[in-house]
């Protein structure tokens, strides 16, 4: 089997992202290098969605689950920018 080097592109935005959750305590940027290792696929990218196996589905899935779990509690948590300008919009400040 060939090595793709989306893998290791991949790999190294996920750990940039658990290293930015785990020691920064940033899910802004954590959820920011997550979202982008979902660009470069690990699998192969000649199969369709159709053609893969369920694992490598149910992969990608809680990987962006995982992302927009992480995005959601940036917006809801504290006193965030994100959080007071949604509510000012919101109320039509």
């Amino acid at each position: 089997m060939k090595t793709s080097f989306n893998k290791f592109i991949y790999s190294g935005f996920i750990l940039f992202g658990v290293y930015e959750l785990a020691l920064r305590h940033s899910p802004g940027d954590a959820a920011t290098y997550m979202g982008i290792a979902l660009a470069f696929d690990p699998f192969d990218q000649l199969q369709t969605w159709k053609q893969r196996p369920t694992w490598q589905k149910v992969v990608l899935i809680i990987h962006l689950a995982v992302v927009a779990g992480l995005l959601g509690y940036m917006v809801g948590a504290g006193d965030s920018d994100l959080r007071k300008g949604f509510m000012e919009g919101w109320k039509r400040k």
